[in-house]
């Protein structure tokens, strides 16, 4: 069927390089874009992505981003210190 379309300017763009790809002219490639956007419309979307918690037994306020780094900072040096002693014993 032969009818007139007025395109997007980036669609026009995708278009024109697929023409250019694959040497096919212009209506070639608006139905080619056209049906892959039908497919993609049929297949099932994602599930969105949710996170995972669970609850570690951490009693720390992780507001205070500089008290975090603070709180793991002092257990960084008790592991320093009891590894230390433990090689010295």
């Amino acid at each position: 069927m032969r009818t007139t379309v007025r395109l997007d300017p980036e669609v026009l763009a995708a278009a024109q390089q697929l023409c250019r790809e694959h040497h096919i002219g212009l209506g070639e490639a608006v139905n080619r874009l056209a049906k892959a956007g039908l497919a993609a419309a049929d297949r099932p979307r994602r599930t969105p992505f949710t996170q995972r918690t669970a609850d570690l037994g951490l009693k720390i306020d992780v507001t205070d981003i500089g008290e975090v780094l603070e709180l793991l900072d002092q257990y960084d040096a008790e592991d320093r210190t009891a590894g230390d002693a433990e090689a010295a014993g």
